[in-house]
């Protein structure tokens, strides 16, 4: 551990991320599946954007979000995995104060952009099933892309308050973080001073990040639901189900996952139920965007068949 001092004391400048095992024969087997895990989730995603971009059938608003949340996913997976295998590889488990601060600015960016991505998804979905009529009007390219650059403002105010927040905190010990990467709950359990003001504003940000996206994508799926059951053709309303299953489904794991990790702040010791959370926002759950959406979109499905025989879409 190394010790700096300042104008409030002796400070930290590393921390020590235990990992996942504490046993070094093992490193070698959690180094094998990140790396699988990396490769299938970049390789996955770039595969639906590349789908995306070629198939002129996938030129409409959902498929627009849904590039750019693979775009997400890949950075999600980045910010987190590249580090932990370099670690893994050097044998080396600190990580610098800064490093840790820019993890955390990242992680939470790129979440808080995710979570409002989901919910323009949940009102696209409403919009085409609800609005039909008004639905190229009300989502043309100029709302989506400003529906983007303001999931991003937001996302990137969001981030930079945590980080800020957690700058003026101070660690003069112990520093070792039992995780593979830093975020704020484990942080803040190794604060020397108060965190009471930083946990007020991870819930009342996170209320507003994570609380009112949810209760729009309800709301959003309510109105969906209602008209898709007033469907005659049990053809049709296969169909309008079919495009919103994949989205509840990457909904319901990113909400999950996220709300189990969060709301845990009063605990006193991280446990491995906290890593395990932790591996399903930043590993598994990117990996498996693509493999939903390709497995339950059947445009998805043809778009990739085509590119991989090398046919393009008369569409």
């Amino acid at each position: 551990m190394q010790l700096k001092s300042g104008a409030n004391g002796t400070a930290i400048t590393e921390f020590i991320l235990l990992g996942l095992m504490e046993t070094p024969q093992l490193w070698p087997v959690v180094f094998v599946l990140f790396l699988f895990a990396y490769l299938v989730t970049v390789g996955g995603n770039l595969s639906i954007l590349a789908a995306i971009l070629v198939e002129p059938k996938l030129h409409t608003p959902m498929y627009f979000f849904l590039g750019n949340l693979s775009v997400l996913d890949i950075g999600c997976i980045s910010v987190t995995v590249p580090s932990t295998l370099s670690r893994l590889l050097s044998c080396k488990c600190t990580i610098s104060y800064r490093a840790c601060l820019t993890q955390i600015f990242f992680f939470h960016l790129l979440v808080g952009v995710d979570c409002f991505l989901l919910t323009t998804m949940a009102y696209d979905r409403f919009l085409a099933i609800c609005r039909p009529l008004t639905y190229s009007t009300r989502m043309s390219q100029t709302v989506q892309r400003m529906l983007v650059v303001v999931s991003w403002a937001c996302a990137f105010t969001n981030a930079l308050s945590h980080t800020v927040a957690i700058s003026t905190l101070n660690f003069c010990g112990p520093s070792v973080i039992n995780h593979f990467y830093c975020d704020l709950p484990q942080l803040f359990q190794l604060s020397c001073s108060s965190t009471q003001l930083n946990e007020l504003l991870l819930f009342a940000v996170g209320f507003m990040m994570a609380g009112t996206p949810m209760a729009l994508i309800v709301t959003s799926y309510i109105h969906v639901a209602a008209a898709v059951l007033r469907i005659r053709s049990a053809e049709g309303r296969k169909k309008a189900f079919s495009t919103c299953g994949s989205h509840l489904t990457v909904v319901a794991i990113f909400y999950g996952s996220g709300i189990f990790n969060y709301m845990r702040l009063g605990s006193t010791k991280l446990s491995d139920k906290d890593k395990a959370v932790g591996i399903f926002n930043t590993v598994i759950n990117p990996m498996l965007n693509p493999i939903i959406y390709s497995l339950r979109n059947p445009d998805v499905r043809g778009a990739l068949w085509r590119m991989l025989r090398g046919v393009r879409s008369l569409a």
